[in-house]
């Protein structure tokens, strides 16, 4: 789950300065489920934008809201172009992938983010997420016992453990198990320590496909669409 946390109000004040009529826009799915951007948190920004703009003594502002089931996708989309036609910017409460779709829906308007995009994470408890994906598009959880040591890995080592770890904990964080500790117990419970002979060279971000080229791959195969 992609995971986001709300922008000061201060920094969302300046954005929207020279903007009169401001579409407030939350996504139903992922900021929803953080806490981020969901129809609660487009009414809560609602009314503190409005109460800033009165203290600030100009009253120019005008905020409408909506909220998507999911900002990323072209069919939840087909209702902003009703929603955004009289409206001078679009604040959106999605993730940087959302205000990218919004902003190619609405190629005459600014798109403006009104969270901070964080990571990839996985529910620990309630209202508790721990990044386990950095997307860095060159997959190993196959070699590493679907442990990633780029995220968790304080280090994101790819040849480990380092000479930190200290009871199977993290150097940097007495809290935190140690990746390489993890994987090396997950290798043994498999069978597949030889695995951890393996050297993994440093990573050539340059040869990492890009993600048109990935789509391409998969609509090829009939696995997928644009």
């Amino acid at each position: 789950m992609i995971v986001a946390e709300a922008k000061n109000l201060t920094e969302i004040g300046k954005t929207i300065a020279p903007y009169g009529r401001i579409l407030v826009l939350g996504c139903g799915t992922c900021v929803t489920v953080c806490g981020a951007g969901g129809e609660r948190e487009v009414a809560l920004l609602h009314d503190a934008l409005r109460l800033m703009d009165m203290k600030a003594g100009n009253g120019k502002h005008v905020f409408l809201e909506c909220t998507l089931k999911r900002q990323c996708d072209p069919e939840f989309l087909d209702v902003l172009e009703e929603k955004a036609a009289n409206v001078d910017a679009v604040l959106s409460l999605g993730c940087g992938i959302g205000v990218q779709a919004v902003a190619e829906r609405l190629p005459d308007l600014p798109v403006l983010p009104g969270v901070n995009t964080s990571f990839l994470g996985m529910a620990k408890e309630w209202g508790v997420w721990d990044e386990r994906c950095a997307a860095c598009g060159d997959c190993r959880l196959d070699e590493t016992a679907g442990i990633c040591p780029i995220t968790r890995c304080t280090k994101g080592i790819l040849n480990g453990p380092c000479a930190g770890t200290k009871n199977g904990r993290c150097e940097v964080s007495k809290e935190m198990d140690c990746a390489w500790v993890l994987i090396y117990q997950r290798l043994e419970n498999m069978r597949q320590l030889e695995t951890m002979r393996r050297y993994y060279p440093p990573r050539n971000f340059r040869a990492i496909p890009r993600p048109k080229r990935v789509l391409s791959k998969i609509n090829a195969a009939g696995g997928g669409h644009e």
